[in-house]
C-alpha cells in the first residue's frame, strides 16, 4: 500500500493535481492525505493586533473551522466527480506550522512515499517557476515529489523522459518510485543527456551510464544524446518531438536538475505548465 500526500490550498491547481495522482495511482492500493496548512507565518502576521494571539477561540474561528470546512467540500467533491476506486482511501489533515516543516512531519508520521502538488507555471524567475511552495517541496524535502502543472490532464502514460548527465550513480532505492511507474504504466523510458558541446564521456559517465542500461534491461529503454547550449531549449524539442508525458529527474543531480527546473529563459519553454515532473529524492 502507498501513502500519498496531497497538499492542498484549495486553489484550481490543487485540485488538479488531485485529480491527476487519483488517476496516476488507479491500480494501486493508496491511502491519499489530503493535507492543509495553516501557514504559523500568515497567522502571526494576520493576528498581530491581538494582545495574545495564541488565543485559541481566535485560532479556531478564523483558521481552524474554515478549514476543516474546505477540506470536507474536497472530500466530498472527490466523491461526486472522481469515479470511486475500492483501493483508495482519503483523509483529511489541517495543520499549524511552517509550510516546509509540516510536510516533512507528515511525510515522517504517515511514512509517505509520494508528494503530488500542483504548480502555477510561470514567465520567469522573478515568479519562481513552479510556484513557490512547490519548488520548496522539491528542494528542501526528501519525499519523492509529482509536481502536476496547471494544464496538464491525465492521459495514457506513453513516453517518459529521464535526463541525466551521467554524472551520478544512482542506486536501486533512489530509483524505486520510477520502477513502480514503469511496472504500472509501461511507458516507454527515454533516457536524455544534453551537452552544450561536442564531447565523449568520460569513465565515469560511460559506467554510470552501462549501470542504467542494465538497471532498465527488462523494461522498454533507449538512450538520446542532444546538443544544445541551453539544456532547456534542447529538451523542449525532444519532449514535443517524441510527445513525452511526463519527465523523471534525480533531484541531487543538481546540474541538471536546476537547468531543467530553475532558469529564468522560459518564453519558450511549455513544459513547465503541461508535463508532470517526477522529482526523485534519496531519503538517507
Amino acid at each position: 500500500m502507498k501513502n500519498i500526500l496531497l497538499p492542498t490550498d484549495f486553489s484550481k491547481n490543487s485540485w488538479n493535481a488531485i485529480k491527476y495522482a487519483v488517476a496516476f495511482f488507479e491500480k494501486e492500493t493508496c491511502n491519499f492525505y489530503l493535507l492543509h496548512v495553516n501557514m504559523l507565518s500568515d497567522v502571526l502576521e494576520s493576528n498581530s493586533s491581538y494582545e495574545n494571539i495564541s488565543n485559541s477561540d481566535v485560532i479556531e474561528d478564523v483558521y481552524t473551522k474554515p478549514a476543516m470546512q474546505k477540506l470536507r467540500k474536497v472530500l466530498t467533491r472527490i466523491s461526486k466527480h472522481i469515479v470511486p476506486n475500492k483501493n483508495h482511501r482519503f483523509y483529511s489533515l489541517l495543520d499549524y506550522d511552517f509550510f516546509i516543516e509540516s510536510i516533512r512531519k507528515h511525510v515522517e508520521e504517515k511514512k509517505i512515499d509520494m508528494i503530488v502538488m500542483g504548480t502555477k507555471g510561470a514567465s520567469g524567475l522573478a515568479e519562481i517557476i513552479l510556484g513557490s511552495n512547490t519548488g520548496d517541496v522539491i528542494t528542501k524535502v526528501k519525499c519523492s515529489t509529482l509536481a502536476v502543472p496547471e494544464e496538464a490532464q491525465f492521459t495514457e502514460l506513453k513516453e517518459l523522459a529521464f535526463p541525466t548527465d551521467f554524472s551520478l550513480n544512482y542506486d536501486m532505492q533512489i530509483l524505486q518510485p520510477l520502477f513502480d511507474v514503469l511496472e504500472n504504466h509501461k511507458p516507454a523510458l527515454h533516457i536524455v543527456h544534453v551537452s552544450k558541446n561536442k564531447t565523449d564521456l568520460n569513465i565515469e559517465q560511460k559506467r554510470n551510464r552501462e549501470l542504467l542500461d542494465d538497471y532498465f534491461s527488462y523494461t522498454n529503454h533507449s538512450f538520446h544524446y542532444l546538443r544544445n547550449k541551453k539544456t532547456e531549449v534542447a529538451i523542449q524539442s525532444f519532449i514535443k518531438n517524441e510527445k513525452i508525458n511526463m519527465i523523471c529527474m534525480v533531484a541531487k543531480n543538481l546540474n541538471y536538475f536546476q537547468q531543467i527546473l530553475f532558469h529564468s529563459n522560459v518564453e519558450e519553454i511549455s513544459y513547465h505548465t503541461k508535463i508532470p515532473f517526477l522529482v526523485l529524492h534519496d531519503k538517507n
